[in-house]
Formats: structure tokens, sequence, C-alpha cells
């Protein structure tokens, strides 16, 4: 699924309470801005904000944080969140790569939905679950590591498991059908996911975990 450019989004989603637009100020201090203690987690490629923005209403005691680097994607999560009265939400429009400039040991969960699957073998670093992120997601984590990922592409999420697995993460969860799985595993639909269930595609997901 792709999205059309959004004419002046930048000056769009600068409007927005919910987009920190200085986070380098916060980093060890994020629980000052959202002003509790409750844990924090963190999405990666956030798009459209759809699942963050659920994910923020059900869950009212902990903290969300979405990353985005295309601003256009990030006109929409704004938009959402400006008709709702949210506390435990913010959106930051930058590259995943330098998110230890901005998060200390302060993130309890990293969730990887949809994320771009970089298809060639030149293109391995790119993914979220190649090594060297998961190197970038251990000096942010608080403690112990949890990541969840959905994705309908299967390379990318055999890679993935492979990735984890030698990096010793364990599986509390794997999934090769998760809407048609007989566990009903807790799920709140990205806007992918959304056109992809009216498409009856098989939806991979996990959720892995390394305790310190």
């Amino acid at each position: 699924m792709e999205y059309n450019k959004i004419y002046n989004s930048l000056e769009k989603i600068n409007s927005s309470k919910y987009l920190i637009k200085n986070p380098k100020n916060y980093k060890n201090k994020w629980h000052d801005l959202f002003q509790n203690h409750n844990p924090i987690y963190l999405e990666l490629g956030t798009g459209r904000g759809d699942f963050l923005f659920n994910m923020a209403k059900k869950y009212p005691n902990i903290n969300f944080i979405g990353i985005e680097i295309n601003s256009s994607q990030l006109v929409r999560a704004t938009q959402i969140l400006e008709n709702s009265n949210l506390k435990n939400i913010y959106l930051i429009n930058m590259d995943a790569r330098d998110i230890t400039q901005i998060f200390g040991k302060e993130i309890d969960t990293i969730y990887l939905t949809f994320s771009e699957p970089w298809p060639k073998k030149r293109d391995e670093k790119n993914r979220f679950t190649h090594e060297s992120y998961l190197k970038i997601y251990d000096q942010i984590f608080k403690k112990d590591k949890h990541i969840v990922l959905k994705t309908d592409n299967a390379s990318l999420f055999a890679y993935s498991l492979e990735s984890l697995s030698n990096y010793w993460y364990v599986f509390n969860i794997v999934s090769l059908n998760l809407h048609n799985d007989e566990r009903n595993i807790s799920n709140i639909m990205t806007d992918f996911e959304k056109q992809y269930f009216k498409e009856k595609r098989p939806i991979y997901y996990l959720d892995a975990y390394f305790k310190n």
C-alpha cells in the first residue's frame, strides 16, 4: 500500500500539539513530558497512526510514542489525534536509526508493524530486525527487551525469526496466520492490516523477549 505525498505536510504536522519538535531535549526525561512513570511503548514506522491511536485509547496506563520518517503519512496521524483528548501518546518525525539520540534506557516495548521489507539482499541492513537495529534497541530498552512484529511479508517474517533467535531472543508467540489463530491473540489492526484482512492475506505475528 502506498500513500500520496501531501503538499505542505511538514507545516501541517508541526502545528500539532502531538508532534514533538525537539525530541532530543527529552532524552532520559520522557516521563517528565508524560507526567507519570508508566511504561513507554515505541512504534517504529507508525504510518498514519491508526494502530498507535487505538492502542493509546485501549491502554491509558501505558505511554506511546510513534516514530515516522514520512511527514505525509503523519498528517493523517496528527489529524486523528487532534480530535481526541489523549494524554498518553506523542509522535516524532525522524529516521528510526537516530533513536539513541532521543532515548536513554527508557523503552519497555518496541512495535514493528508492517515495516518496509527491503527484499533485496543489498538492502538487508535497512530491515528493522537486522542485527544493527537490534544493537540500537539494546541502548534504549529500559531493562528486559520486548519486540512485537506484524507483517504480511513471509520473507521478512522468516528473516526476523532467524535474526531475533540468533540474537538470543525467546518467542512468547509465533503465528503464521494471526486472524485465524485459534489462540485468539489480542490484536489491534493497523491501517495496512485492515486492507489485507479484506484481501484475506495471512498476517504473520511474533512476540519476542530477552530477559536481562
